[in-house]
């Protein structure tokens, strides 16, 4: 008798649907014996690709390959050939579609930019290749075109078996690094690892989630429109430089992941894989498959064993070249399902296992997870997924698709529905409550109330939502109106709420902590291409005579109670009182117990709570004047639990505490 899947023991609602988990999980498995020849070696080893293909210096010189089965011919050119077709450049077909070119030492030079021009039955044209590792643009002209990086003095990586400590919750900074600065222009790896890492590490977050780092033609993607797929952008400086940036994490206890796009691709044919040789289905889904309909973008096809092949090996390259820590996959959801996601509500089961979901992709991710741990046993996975496919966050072995956490995408939509549609007299405490803690209790998830998501133009951040215009008038200290004050303390007690819930980890996105006053706007026509609003205003938070910094005090703050807390996001969650009427809410984790008071107007004196005997402590309080608050609570009194007879046979007794309004307090147990 075969043993059941730990994914369907644990949720007996599950059991209809056995048969298409399982059957799921044996593809993977077929799949898996399939790419390695029944394990005669490892997924490892199959995803090696970058090491065969692209270009490489060799013992004698060079030697270039590249997949192309449709190709009639190839050649490379470049300032070498006055970029024109030369047979002493053309490549040689081999076996499987496969080119390749042998070239001396003196024929190909470190700096030197090439192409491909790739031929095929009816026409021809030029080609960044695939596999290309280097990709640069032209000032002048903004042609793209893959560059030869071979530098004499290469960086040695300094750290290369980097591990992030365990036992505390993963706190992610979300960054970009070409407006992670204060000057109206593109920022640099170097400038990113100088100014902004102290910050981030000084906040107390232990990893930053890049974002835009393979290449893409068109800056205003945020990253997700990609071209050049095993090319670190070189917008932002060398790939020397970014492996020097990973490396100072590191020394600083920071781990990186990037936010990798494997759920679609750019059309554009030059630079991309669109049209690579005259085949439009070469990485991409045949028919109407092929275009993602709301993204104007290409869908791989994940069935196609060379594109697994590109992919997998995309994967293990990131972690091996660059010591990346893994990935936060973009577009999950979309890969999922033949609709996308897109105009689906995903209020039953059977919306999981009605044969509307994409098995490729599926086993692709799948595998994606198992090579990423075969590589690095301690490397991040975190699925960007909004649907609750059941076990995205399990192990495989359990019956999962083996990402180590999902995005709680519901929490951000949540609070900014709140905000759209409620007034504060309304905010419902038991709501908030279900809203942070419901999950799929045997998956890690990562908590957050903002990511970039919410911070571009089209949308607002939560700091918007809550103070608006008075942002530009009325955040000098002293000169705060009521709309800033209530701002500041909504946004200090909505992180903590979130963050304190986590079940594995907690995001933020760049500046988002101290309440970034503007959206992100990337240069383009309509803002007569302005870096204004692609940029990160650290002057605001650094001024203290404004009351940014109020909300970054606590952020910090808050992240340090948490961190030392051991094995925090394993504590229990145990609600110990919520009343919609007065808005209080309070709930315990091992010995801290959280107290929030959502009422606008009416503090509570004597409110009562029953906990475990003893005595208790305020250990973080929004309340506070370093935070922005009015300094209404004694942090000094020790409050002792009060005896009531009535609960003695339950070990509980009266916890009183004074609660002003629209405060937040967090009291740890003492003895």
């Amino acid at each position: 008798m075969k043993k059941e899947l730990k994914l369907i023991k644990n949720d007996s609602w599950l059991k209809p649907f056995e048969a298409a988990i399982v059957g799921r999980h044996q593809e993977a498995i077929k799949k898996e014996s399939e790419l390695t020849q029944n394990k005669k070696f490892s997924l490892s080893d199959f995803a090696s690709g970058y090491l065969y293909f692209g270009l490489h210096r060799t013992k004698d010189g060079w030697v270039l390959r590249e997949w192309a089965p449709n190709a009639t011919e190839i050649y490379l050119i470049g300032d070498f050939s006055d970029w024109k077709k030369k047979d002493s450049y053309k490549l040689v077909q081999q076996k499987n579609g496969i080119w390749e070119i042998n070239l001396s030492s003196n024929q190909l030079n470190h700096g030197d930019l090439y192409k491909l021009i790739v031929c095929w039955n009816g026409g021809e044209g030029e080609r960044i290749p695939a596999w290309a590792t280097r990709v640069v643009q032209d000032k002048d002209t903004h042609i793209f075109n893959a560059q030869v990086w071979n530098p004499e003095d290469k960086y040695e990586i300094k750290i290369k078996d980097f591990k992030l400590n365990t036992n505390e919750p993963l706190l992610i900074y979300e960054c970009h690094v070409g407006m992670a600065q204060q000057e109206e222009k593109v920022g640099s790896y170097n400038e990113f690892r100088i100014h902004v890492l102290p910050r981030i590490a000084q906040l107390g977050y232990n990893c930053i989630q890049v974002m835009a780092i393979q290449e893409h033609p068109y800056y205003g993607s945020f990253g997700y429109h990609v071209s050049n797929f095993f090319a670190a952008s070189s917008r932002f400086g060398t790939p020397d430089e970014l492996k020097q940036l990973i490396d100072a994490a590191h020394e600083m206890g920071i781990a990186v992941i990037m936010d990798i796009v494997h759920s679609h691709s750019v059309k554009n044919e030059v630079e991309g894989l669109a049209n690579f040789a005259g085949d439009p289905n070469q990485y991409f889904y045949p028919g109407e498959r092929r275009e993602h309909p709301a993204w104007d973008s290409l869908c791989f096809d994940y069935g196609k064993n060379e594109v697994i092949h590109f992919l997998l090996s995309n994967c293990k390259y990131w972690l091996e070249e660059y010591k990346f820590d893994g990935f936060r996959f973009d577009g999950v959801t979309s890969m999922l399902y033949y609709s996308h996601g897109l105009g689906e509500s995903f209020t039953q089961y059977e919306d999981y296992y009605n044969g509307h979901q994409d098995d490729n992709a599926i086993t692709y991710l799948t595998l994606a997870n198992k090579l990423i741990h075969e590589v690095n046993p301690n490397a991040i996975t975190v699925a960007e997924e909004v649907s609750g496919m059941p076990g995205l966050a399990l192990p495989f072995e359990d019956g999962g698709y083996g990402f180590d956490y999902r995005l709680a995408m519901n929490i951000p939509d949540y609070w900014i529905k709140l905000l759209k549609e409620k007034i504060d007299e309304d905010w419902k405490p038991s709501s908030m409550f279900w809203e942070v803690t419901n999950r799929r209790q045997d998956e890690k998830t990562i908590s957050y109330v903002e990511s970039h998501d919410q911070a571009l133009v089209g949308d607002k951040t939560i700091i918007f939502w809550l103070i608006d215009a008075d942002m530009y008038w009325h955040m000098q200290k002293g000169d705060e109106t009521y709309v800033v004050q209530r701002g500041i303390a909504l946004h200090k007690m909505m992180r903590l709420l979130t963050s304190s819930t986590m079940n594995g980890g907690y995001l933020n996105f760049m500046g988002n902590e101290f309440g970034h006053p503007e959206w992100i706007d990337f240069p383009r026509e309509g803002n007569r291409w302005s870096y204004k609003y692609a940029r990160r205003q650290w002057d605001l938070v650094d001024n203290k005579n404004l009351t940014y910094h109020y909300m970054s005090d606590f952020d910090s703050s808050m992240l340090s109670l948490i961190t030392n807390e051991k094995a925090f996001p394993n504590q229990p969650i145990v609600e110990i009182w919520h009343d919609d009427d007065d808005q209080v809410l309070a709930y315990q984790r091992d010995d801290l117990i959280f107290v929030y008071n959502f009422n606008p107007s009416q503090s509570f004196t004597d409110y009562g709570f029953l906990v475990s005997p003893g005595s208790y402590k305020v250990v973080l309080n929004s309340d506070n004047e370093v935070f922005g608050g009015n300094g209404f609570v004694d942090e000094s009194v020790k409050h002792l639990t009060i005896t009531d007879p009535l609960y003695k046979s339950e070990n509980k007794e009266w916890l009183k505490l004074y609660i002003p309004a629209r405060t937040a307090q967090v009291l740890r147990k003492v003895d």
